[in-house]
């Protein structure tokens, strides 16, 4: 029999601690072995208990979680989910903390989001950190140290204004979609992304990589344009789809049902790709756990587009990437350290 994922609840709430360890605790490959009320008393805990995985509230007294966190990534590092209330403020440390070495980020419940979801979802990101060897970041890897920008020629650009590049990830996305559209430069087509992010996450996500990149970067709204230079990231808890009027693409951002437990999902934006660009898209699969994204390259592949997965050694999680080469969807397997350089040739084609 296999053993428990072994997770420790650090959070200042007694009512979330109480309510995490409740849900997981129906989970028969997760125990909770312990919880901790602050950092103090999780660091202790962490040395006794030697927990797996470990879920860190980020807005808490005595120390904060990401000054805790980088502590921990220094010392102890372990496999950690953030948990964030849905607020600026706690996007904005949350994405902090994905950049210093956590894993994934999980939304506080509350009456927009069900303790059912929160607890299906965090059962998940469980699983997909487990057994992850985690290495601090040094700072030579933060923000804005991702390589030179790349170059593409306007003469080459002139006949692929219809073009498009797609891209999806889950675990360990925030930082893969950063390295690869930072070298992005300003005249490259449209780019449409689906991180699985939760609500209000994705606004900062978009607003702190519009300040990284050359392209402008925003979060969908319904009816968007897509043009050269322009990238747009689904919002949390929406669907986005490719649409066509003519000659011009534009997004249509909706509800629906979650698609292998996520909205927004890979699968819905490749699929209307598929149908709707053709073969002048280009899709990139990342790092994340699950199989979301593959069925879609599939179709996408079938419609003509050329597909692109990062490789098992830069992966964070290589389960998306791994689905969509074993079921023959994808043409290209690259390090992320060069997949922007590579897509930039194919989708020009120079």
């Amino acid at each position: 029999m296999n053993k428990s994922i072994r997770v420790l609840v650090v959070d200042d709430s007694a009512i979330v601690r109480k309510v995490f360890s409740q849900e997981l605790s129906k989970e028969r490959d997760i125990e909770v072995v312990g919880t901790a009320p602050d950092p103090y008393v999780a660091r202790d805990k962490i040395v006794s208990l030697k927990p797996d995985v470990i879920t860190l509230d980020i807005e808490m007294p005595r120390m904060d979680g990401i000054t805790f966190l980088k502590k921990l990534m220094q010392y102890y590092p372990l496999p950690v989910i953030i948990v964030s209330s849905l607020t600026p403020k706690g996007s904005k440390l949350a994405l902090e903390a994905l950049s210093i070495g956590a894993l994934e980020v999980i939304s506080k419940p509350n009456a927009a989001y069900s303790v059912g979801d929160m607890s299906i979802q965090l059962a998940e990101k469980i699983r997909a950190v487990h057994g992850i060897r985690v290495v601090a970041k040094s700072l030579s890897t933060e923000d804005g140290a991702q390589g030179k920008t790349l170059q593409i020629s306007s003469r080459a650009l002139a006949a692929t204004t219809n073009k498009l590049i797609v891209i999806g990830a889950s675990t360990g996305g925030t930082e893969a979609i950063t390295k690869v559209i930072t070298r992005f430069p300003l005249n490259t087509p449209g780019v449409l992304i689906v991180q699985h992010m939760p609500a209000q996450f994705t606004t900062t996500f978009a607003e702190r990589l519009n300040t990284l990149c050359e392209m402008e970067v925003k979060e969908a709204e319904n009816g968007d344009a897509i043009f050269n230079g322009r990238v747009l990231i689904a919002p949390g808890n929406y669907h986005m789809l490719l649409k066509r009027s003519g000659a011009r693409y534009y997004v249509q951002v909706k509800s629906g049902p979650m698609i292998h437990h996520q909205r927004p999902a890979v699968d819905v934006l490749f699929k209307s790709v598929s149908r709707y660009a053709g073969a002048n898209a280009l899709g990139i699969l990342l790092t994340g756990m699950g199989s979301d994204g593959a069925a879609g390259m599939v179709s996408m592949k079938e419609a003509g587009a050329i597909n692109i997965a990062q490789d098992e050694n830069s992966c964070v999680v290589y389960g998306m990437p791994r689905e969509a080469v074993r079921m023959g969807a994808v043409d290209h397997v690259e390090n992320i350290d060069k997949i922007a350089a590579l897509a930039l040739k194919l989708i020009t084609g120079r």
